[in-house]
């Protein structure tokens, strides 16, 4: 168990839940890009994956917790990809601006 590695996913994991907060609060995309967000689900990935076939001990732990807290994001930003078609199909009818 590496206490760098440990270091390293913790100050990742501590931006995602206020990123799953802002997506769940505002319904906005803003500017997240999905290729970004599969890039580090593919990253947790891999490394849980490491740690199950080479080096098992507890930081497996973060991996999931962080991938997770992506899965959510990733989730959260189709939802709201979702609200925002729907919100500009309904502006469209309307003939107004949303």
């Amino acid at each position: 168990m590496s206490v760098f590695e440990i270091i390293m996913l913790v100050c990742f994991g501590a931006a995602w839940p206020f990123s799953i907060r802002k997506s769940l609060k505002t319904r906005e995309v803003g500017s997240k890009s999905m290729v970004f967000l599969f890039a580090l689900l593919l990253g947790y990935v891999a490394g849980i994956l490491h740690k199950v076939f080479y080096l098992m001990d507890g930081v497996i732990i973060l991996y999931i917790l962080n991938g997770t807290m992506v899965s959510i994001d990733i989730a959260l930003t189709f939802r709201n990809r979702l609200y925002q078609i729907r919100r500009s199909l309904a502006a469209a009818e309307t003939g107004g601006t949303s």
